[in-house]
């Protein structure tokens, strides 16, 4: 049986399986893509034919206009079979964000599986990660350092509240990503009782509407343009990191500053920018969930797209796994973007 680095190999579009002629999560525009999630460095406009999930491509849609995003789409649901030229792709549940999936390539009895971005912990916005066992897994490692352990969820969003509580008179601006973030934050808020309307950025509002779309009940969501002055005293305001300095304007007086992001581990992190209320939210694997996702693929060969590569691949050469760093160009991480924006 072929190996499967000879039918699956890194271009400067993004992994190519060759007897498909399909890309993965294509840095590029591309005849044929198959697209794990709606996270900009993943997801690019203009292909010829994009397969996903629906959600997936509902956020593409909504994101670039339908007319932009590909010529044309295929949704597939979890588990769903194409054949393209001998080769089975499939999508299974990657825990990221709505709709996010791994892509399981499986040809001539051999399977990769590309996971794209994921997490292993809960998440009430989206279906859990679903190990596959594979001849070779394609993982990031964007928190792959052992130094980064993420607390649960629910614990960080307590603070939050918490906050609210002491400090009732003062607005509670909350830097978010637009696409997962948000949506989870406020699901996990909600779940710990917390009903009172949350204001938004404008930039949120209508990843918010296609999560409600698919079934993810968000609760009162207001936005944030045209508060008047005071309105959102004792309320919670989220926005994208690139808004955080200019957010509401006269609407926001005395905020306190939270940022919800795996990397407020690190507090230099934090005080680099600002944050008053660091929240160590991550939509991402940490150390440990890495590690134990290598067990649970069972896979002898790991192939690691970006991040901290070389401690995943150490790592993983001490448990007998072949690795190595695929070093893909483009792939950005969201967290490190917003964690890096100034405030």
């Amino acid at each position: 049986m072929p190996h499967p680095s000879t039918w699956l190999i890194p271009r400067p579009e993004g992994l190519y399986c060759v007897p498909a002629d399909v890309f993965i999560d294509p840095t590029r525009a591309v005849p044929h893509a198959v697209i794990t999630h709606a996270h900009a460095d993943h997801a690019r406009p203009g292909h010829g034919a994009v397969l996903a999930t629906a959600p997936t491509i509902a956020l593409m849609q909504q994101r670039y206009g339908a007319a932009k995003c590909a010529k044309s789409v295929q949704p597939l649901a979890w588990h769903e079979t194409v054949v393209v030229n001998g080769v089975r792709i499939s999508l299974a549940p990657a825990g990221h964000v709505l709709g996010s999936a791994q892509v399981v390539l499986e040809h001539l009895g051999s399977r990769a599986v590309i996971s794209g971005d994921y997490k292993r912990a809960a998440d009430p916005t989206c279906a859990p990660f679903e190990p596959v066992p594979c001849d070779v897994f394609v993982t990031e490692a964007t928190f792959g350092l052992p130094v980064f352990t993420h607390p649960p969820a629910a614990q960080e969003a307590a603070k939050l509240i918490s906050s609210l509580q002491l400090l009732p008179q003062r607005p509670h601006l909350v830097c978010v990503y637009s696409l997962g973030k948000a949506q989870r934050l406020i699901a996990v808020l909600r779940g710990l009782g917390y009903d009172a309307p949350i204001y938004l950025h404008s930039a949120l509002i209508p990843l918010c509407a296609v999560y409600e779309q698919f079934g993810v009940a968000l609760g009162a969501l207001r936005p944030l343009a045209g508060a008047a002055p005071g309105a959102v005293n004792g309320a919670i305001v989220l926005v994208p990191p690139a808004a955080m300095a200019t957010a509401g304007g006269r609407a926001l007086r005395d905020p306190v500053v939270a940022f919800a992001s795996g990397w407020m581990r690190l507090r230099q992190r934090a005080r680099a920018s600002g944050v008053e209320l660091p929240l160590i939210i991550s939509d991402h694997a940490d150390w440990p969930e890495l590690l134990q996702t290598l067990d649970d693929v069972a896979a002898p060969e790991v192939w690691v797209t970006h991040g901290a590569e070389d401690a995943l691949i150490h790592a993983a050469g001490k448990t007998g796994r072949v690795a190595r760093a695929l070093r893909m160009i483009g792939y950005g991480d969201e967290e490190t973007i917003a964690a890096d924006a100034p405030a």
